[in-house]
C-alpha cells in the first residue's frame, strides 16, 4: 500500500496508461517515470521480503525455532535489511531509467543479497558483493530462475490488475482520472501482496539451494548436525 500511495501522484501526473508505448507519444516520458519508480520500489520490497523469508528458511532447513535467536533481538538484521533496500531501490530505478536492460541484470545479480545479509550475517555492501559472486559462480542459474519467476508473476499481476480494473469499468462508471487511479491502487495492492511475498520466498530458497549446489552446504550441515555443531556456524561460514 505504501508503494502504491507513493506511485499515485506519479500515476496521476502521467495520465491514462496506454496499452502500448509509442515512441512518438508526447506523454511517454511521464509513463516511463511510472515504470521507473515502480521498478525501483518493487525491487526494494522484494528484497525486504526475501530477507524476512530467509529467517524462516533456516529453521525450515535444519529445524528449530521459527525465528532463531541469532536473527532476533539484539542480533536482528532488520536495520541492515532496511539499509540494503535503501541501496537497491535507487540503483534499480536508475538502471530501469537507463533503458530497462541494465535493470534486468541488476535484478538477476542482486537477488541473493537479502538472504545473504540475514543468513550469512553480512553487511549491506558485503551482501551485495556476495550475491554477485554467488550468481556468477552458479553460472547465472540463480539469476535466470529469479528473472523467470519475476516474469511469470508479472504476467499474472498484469492479467489480474489490468483485467480486473477493465472489467470493473464495464459495469461501473469511473469518472475523471482520480477514481480509475484509486481503483488501480487497490487492484495492484492486492495482487502485489501475493506476488511480492512469493518472489521474496523464491530469493530465500535460491540462496540456500545455490549454496548447496556450489558450496556443499547440505553436506556441511549434515556433518555438523551429527557432531552437534550449531548450524549457524556452518551457515555463516561463507
Amino acid at each position: 500500500m505504501a508503494e502504491q500511495l507513493l506511485l499515485l501522484p506519479v500515476r496521476l501526473a502521467a495520465g491514462p496508461i496506454p496499452p502500448y508505448f509509442d515512441p512518438l507519444d508526447d506523454d511517454l516520458g511521464a509513463v516511463w517515470l511510472v515504470v521507473v519508480v515502480g521498478l525501483g520500489t518493487e525491487t526494494a520490497i522484494i528484497a525486504l521480503l526475501g530477507g524476512l523469508a530467509a529467517r524462516a528458511a533456516v529453521p525450515a532447513l535444519v529445524g528449530g525455532e521459527p525465528a532463531p535467536r541469532w536473527l532476533a533481538g539484539r542480533g536482528s538484521r532488520l536495520g541492515a535489511l532496511l539499509a540494503l533496500a535503501a541501496l537497491i531501490a535507487p540503483a534499480a530505478a536508475l538502471t530501469a531509467a537507463a533503458g530497462l536492460v541494465p535493470w534486468v541484470f541488476w535484478y538477476m545479480f542482486t537477488g541473493l543479497a537479502a538472504p545473504a545479509l540475514v543468513i550469512d550475517r553480512l553487511g549491506p555492501f558485503a551482501a551485495l558483493g556476495r550475491s554477485l559472486r554467488m550468481v556468477a559462480r552458479g553460472r547465472w542459474r540463480p539469476g535466470g530462475i529469479r528473472m523467470l519467476g519475476y516474469l511469470a508473476w508479472y504476467a499474472i499481476r498484469v492479467a489480474l490488475a489490468l483485467g480486473g480494473t477493465a472489467a470493473l469499468g464495464l459495469v461501473v462508471h469511473l469518472p475523471g482520472r482520480v477514481w480509475p487511479a484509486v481503483v488501480a491502487v487497490g487492484a495492484w495492492t492486492l495482487v502485489n501482496a501475493v506476488a511480492y511475498a512469493a518472489l521474496g520466498c523464491l530469493d530465500a530458497v535460491l540462496h540456500v539451494e545455490n549454496r548447496m549446489r556450489v558450496e556443499g552446504l547440505d553436506l556441511a550441515l549434515s556433518r555438523a548436525l551429527r557432531r552437534g555443531v550449531p548450524p549457524d556456524r556452518i551457515l555463516t561460514g561463507g
